[in-house]
């Protein structure tokens, strides 16, 4: 890109495409071609919209000006950016973008500079969608396919761990398999609806695959709970499963059963109907949605919560305060070339990269590595610009490889918009890059540990908030719906409770390796996480030996446990009950919700500490 901006004479136009190409590939994940498209795209998109009001702005003729604007925008971003990973790399692409558009002197108007930065995200995108190997099985449907055998692979690894120290890990990446594998699906029938294609056979013959992991996952996860060792040929049937997905041969033939309990006679009989669907060469259905129905990536009222809830305005808060203190601070020390103060805080400051200060470390180590190797050809080749089109190169090739660590990440990327940025006419210093760096750094991690702003407390809680909602669900459906009947809307539940709990997980690990002096009132939250999975596993444990034969749990138990559940879910979400939350319910008769009541116990017990301690801190 920046090559042929050279080439033309128009060097705005290399570097703002140079820049869409660059962000592009931070987002080209391993993954489908529908996940890419939608990665890519949503991220170009908001980078786009940043291009245009940075530019925008930039024609206004007071520079303070640029102050409030850069202040809403951050709360805006970092608010979206609580909504899931793909809205966090496109609200902080919005905003980077945004600083750029308005702090780097480069001709043109508004409207051609967004056009540019467009230009070089499809261009990367077209390379995504066009360059790829010719796969050996599976066509169109390669990726999905993957994503298929990757379950049944994770699905086998969790058995071989049943009733082992390793359980509940297998367990996790079991969760993940199925969510990346929901996600795949889920945007091939978006993009079948949007281009009003027919489902194809091979399309529903992979609906029902999918149909079937899903009911062996359900079995298995019922397995897991009941913890007791299995023979390693469990194992096997999911095994040959996912080598016939990968080879597009026939599975052979699947052990026998040979288990006694509830949920091993589940597993058992979807095995058998596995066995009955990969034999298939022609689909069973005629649509996909009624072989694999799917859970809905999060309804409105959900994302509403999010964006505008305690997590949305912390961030979105935190995030406008530090870009906009390093703008600030930036203008008044250079005010030619500002923007790069307030970048190295936009990028400092997202936090799903990990705790607040091993990030902050990683963006001093790589941006200071990176201004180093930077300064060495600056030196010597000060004369012309054609030698950052190759070290932008080089670096842009490093990309799949440094996104291993943040660091690396850090140091990759800022030699690249060293470049495009020399080659645009900035030829600042290194020195003064250093500056700048240290000095938002400073920024971010002073901000970042104010008590009376930031608390991970509204993050997380809101995360467990919206997980033990999901589970509540799941268990109401449970207890309600007769057994056998609409298993795919609880196979749907179930995995959304579980996915949510993921994310709610990985916030608290996050929250729980922060320092001690940030750390210290919220690290209970970890065994709220283990706890709320448990709470899963249990309900479907409950549904498994409900399908086959156990007694339903009474209407006036399950009342009391679903409402626990919601309390819960409102306390964590800051919003307990008027008089404080009443008494649990006593034991009850079932089994099974006699173990969802434990680990309620056990969450409550932790969350009354975390949520007094919360409020205190907020006071104070």
């Amino acid at each position: 890109m920046l090559a042929a901006g050279l080439a033309l004479g128009r060097i705005e136009i290399g570097v703002l495409a140079g820049f869409g190409a660059l962000f592009a590939s931070l987002n080209d994940l391993p993954g489908t071609r529908s996940t890419g498209v939608v990665h890519i795209g949503l991220a170009a998109v908001a980078g786009a919209l940043g291009v245009l009001s940075g530019a925008a702005t930039a024609a206004v003729p007071s520079t303070w000006w640029v102050l409030p604007v850069l202040f809403a925008i951050g709360a805006a971003s970092g608010a979206v950016s609580v909504a899931g990973p793909v809205c966090s790399r496109a609200g902080m692409q919005a905003l980077v973008m945004s600083i750029i558009g308005v702090g780097l002197p480069l001709p043109g108007a508004a409207w051609f500079k967004t056009l540019c930065f467009l230009a070089g995200a499809g261009w990367l995108l077209l390379l995504r969608l066009v360059l790829r190997p010719p796969p050996a099985v599976g066509g169109a449907l390669h990726g999905e396919l993957a994503a298929l055998a990757r379950i049944f692979e994770a699905l086998a690894d969790a058995l071989d761990a049943v009733g082992s120290p390793g359980a509940e890990a297998a367990r996790r990446r079991l969760t993940a398999a199925l969510d990346r594998g929901d996600e795949a699906l889920r945007l091939r029938r978006l993009f079948l609806r949007l281009l009003r294609r027919p489902v194809r056979p091979a399309e529903l013959l992979l609906a029902e695959r999918f149909a079937v992991a899903t009911a062996l996952c359900d079995a298995g996860f019922a397995l897991l709970w009941e913890g007791q060792p299995l023979a390693p040929r469990v194992g096997e049937g999911p095994r040959r499963l996912a080598a016939a997905v990968r080879t597009g041969l026939p599975p052979g033939a699947l052990p026998a059963p040979g288990t006694s309990t509830a949920a091993g006679a589940a597993f058992d009989r979807a095995l058998l109907r596995a066995t009955v669907v990969f034999a298939r060469t022609v689909p069973g259905v005629a649509r996909a949605e009624d072989a694999a129905p799917l859970p809905a990536a999060g309804t409105a009222l959900m994302l509403r919560r999010r964006v505008l809830g305690p997590a949305g305005r912390e961030y979105g808060l935190r995030v406008a305060m530090c870009v906009t203190a390093s703008a600030a601070l930036a203008l008044a020390l250079h005010a030619d070339h500002w923007y790069w103060l307030p970048v190295t805080a936009a990028f400092a400051v997202k936090p799903d990269i990990g705790p607040l200060f091993s990030r902050i470390v990683s963006r001093f180590v790589g941006t200071v590595l990176a201004v180093l190797v930077f300064a060495v050809p600056a030196a010597a080749l000060s004369d012309g610009v054609w030698w950052t089109v190759v070290c932008a190169g080089v670096a842009g090739a490093l990309v799949p490889v440094a996104s291993r660590h943040f660091a690396l990440q850090t140091g990759v990327v800022t030699l690249t918009v060293l470049a495009f940025v020399w080659a645009g006419g900035d030829t600042q210093a290194a020195p003064v890059r250093l500056l700048d760096t240290t000095i938002a750094c400073g920024i971010v991690l002073v901000i970042g540990h104010l008590p009376a702003l930031t608390d991970p407390t509204a993050r997380v809680g809101h995360l467990m908030a919206e997980a033990l909602r999901r589970t509540r669900e799941y268990l109401e459906h449970v207890l309600t719906v007769p057994a056998g009947e609409r298993p795919e809307d609880r196979w749907v539940l179930r995995r959304a409770a579980y996915s949510a709990l993921a994310e709610a997980r990985a916030a608290a690990e996050i929250v729980a390796a922060e320092l001690p002096s940030r750390r210290g009132r919220h690290a209970g939250w970890f065994p709220v996480a283990v706890s709320s999975e448990r709470i899963v596993d249990a309900v479907t444990a409950c549904a498994v030996t409900i399908e086959y034969g156990a007694e339903r749990p009474s209407s006036e138990e399950g009342v009391e446990v679903v409402r626990a559940l919601d309390i819960l879910a409102d306390t964590l979400d800051g919003h307990p009950p008027v008089g404080g939350c009443p008494a649990l319910v006593a034991a009850p008769a079932s089994a099974s919700l006699a173990d969802v009541v434990v680990e309620l116990r056990q969450i409550r017990a932790v969350t009354g500490g975390l949520t007094a301690r919360g409020r205190s801190a907020r006071a104070t």
